[in-house]
C-alpha cells in the first residue's frame, strides 16, 4: 500500500524520543516500510530521514532544552504554526495519491479536512478527549469519513459520545531490544518514566519505604518544581535517582527489580513503561487507573484503585511473587510491536476494500 502518515509537531520524530507518540510514530513508519509499503511521513525536519519524511514544518526554533518550538513559549504563535502547517498539508494531501492516509497528529485540522479528501483515513486517539479534538470529532461523525483506532479500551470508551466506533489495538514494543532477565537478587523495586505530577513518583517511593523495600527510580525531570517540592525531598540511602540510563542499562535496570511500580495520577491512554517493565520479565504494582487494568492481568500486575501508599505497598509485596515467565509471555502475545502492526495493516486493508466497493457500486 501508499500510506501518507500524519505525525504530531510538538517534537521531531527521531531518538532519543520524547514521549511515547515519538516512539509509536516512529516505530509504525519503519516497521511499514520494511513491510514493504510505500510511506511517507509529514513531520518536522529534524526528523529522522531513513522514515521517509516530507517535512511540514521548520525546526529552526526547536530548543531541545526548554523540549519547545519557541524559547518565549508564545503558544499562540506555536498554534498558529500547527495550524498552517497541517492546513497547507490537507489542501494538498490527496494529490498523493495515497491509499490510505494514517492520521497521529493529535491535531484538529486533518479531521476537519477529511471531509474534503477522497483518500480515506484512519486516525489514532492517542490521548483522552481533548477540547479541539472533541469537537472535530463530534462534527465528522455525522459523515463517517474517518476510522478510528483507541491504543487501549478504556481510552475507547472515554471517546464513546465523540465517535460512531471505533477499534482497539494496544501499543507495541520491540522485544528484542528488551531482554528478558528471569531472575532477580538484587533486593529493589523501581520506578521509571518522565518526573511529572502525572506520573505521581513520590507515591512509589512512599509506598517502597512502607514495604520495606530500596526504590531506584530512573527518568528525566519533566517537572523541576515537583522534583524539587516532592520527589527530591523523599531521596535517601533507600530511594536512589538514576539520572541516565543507556537503554540496556536501563533493561538492566527493571530486569534486576522485584517489580515495577507503575502510579498514574491520570487516566493515561496506555501507557509503554508497562510493556517495558513485562518485556524484562518484571512484574507491576500500581495503581489502577486509565489503562493499565486493561493492560494487565492477574499473573502480570498486582492493583489498588487507591492513591494510599499503605495499600499500594500491599501491592508491591504481592506483585514480586508473580513469576516472571509469565510478565514476558504476556508481552510477547499482547505487547509485541509486530503483533501490533499486523493488526494496523490489516485494518488499512480493510478500509481500502471498502473504499474499492464503494466506487463499484
Amino acid at each position: 500500500m501508499k500510506i501518507g502518515i500524519i505525525a504530531h509537531l510538538k517534537h521531531p520524530i527521531r531518538k532519543p524520543f520524547m514521549g511515547g507518540l515519538e516512539a509509536f510514530t516512529y516505530d509504525i513508519t519503519q516497521l511499514l516500510i520494511e513491510r514493504g509499503h510505500e510511506v511517507t511521513l509529514f513531520a518536522s525536519e529534524m526528523s529522522d530521514p531513513s522514515l521517509n519524511v516530507y517535512p511540514i514544518m521548520s525546526d529552526t526554533d526547536y530548543d531541545r532544552e526548554t523540549l519547545s518550538r519557541f524559547r518565549s513559549h508564545e503558544m499562540s504563535e506555536d498554534f498558529i504554526s500547527t495550524h498552517h502547517a497541517y492546513l497547507e498539508l490537507m489542501q494538498d494531501i490527496d494529490t498523493k495519491e495515497f491509499d490510505i492516509i494514517f492520521n497521529n497528529s493529535l491535531n484538529y485540522v486533518p479531521i476537519t479536512m477529511a471531509s474534503i479528501c477522497s483518500t480515506p483515513m484512519v486516525t489514532v486517539l492517542h490521548t483522552p478527549p481533548i477540547f479541539e479534538m472533541k469537537r472535530a470529532t463530534a462534527r465528522e461523525k455525522s459523515l463517517g469519513r474517518i476510522t478510528y483506532v483507541s491504543v487501549s479500551k478504556p481510552n475507547a470508551d472515554a471517546w464513546k459520545p465523540y465517535v460512531h466506533t471505533c477499534e482497539v489495538i494496544n501499543n507495541g514494543i520491540d522485544l528484542q531490544q528488551w531482554r528478558f532477565i528471569p531472575s532477580n537478587d538484587k533486593g529493589y523495586v523501581v520506578w521509571f518514566g518522565r518526573i511529572h505530577p502525572d506520573k505521581g513518583p513520590h507515591l512509589a517511593i512512599e509506598a517502597a519505604k512502607l514495604a520495606g523495600k530500596r526504590i531506584k527510580i530512573a527518568g528525566s525531570v519533566a517537572d523541576r518544581h515537583y522534583f524539587e517540592t516532592f520527589v527530591q525531598p523523599l531521596l535517601d540511602d533507600r530511594a536512589e535517582w538514576v539520572e541516565h540510563c543507556t537503554h540496556e542499562q536501563l533493561n538492566v535496570l527493571i530486569g534486576d527489580a522485584e517489580a515495577s511500580i507503575i502510579t498514574p495520577c491520570w487516566d493515561e491512554p496506555f501507557g509503554l513503561v508497562v510493556a517495558e517493565s513485562l518485556a524484562c520479565g518484571t512484574p507491576v504494582a500500581g495503581i489502577a487507573r486509565g489503562a493499565l487494568p486493561s493492560i494487565l492481568n492477574e499473573k502480570t500486575g498486582v492493583l489498588t484503585k487507591s492513591c494510599d501508599p499503605e495499600e499500594l505497598a500491599k501491592c508491591i509485596h504481592a506483585a514480586a511473587r508473580l513469576k516472571r515467565e509469565d510478565c514476558r509471555e504476556h508481552a510477547m502475545q499482547h505487547l509485541c510491536r509486530n503483533v501490533m502492526v499486523a493488526q494496523y495493516e490489516h485494518l488499512f486493508s480493510e478500509v481500502v476494500a471498502k473504499r474499492f466497493l464503494r466506487h463499484a457500486i
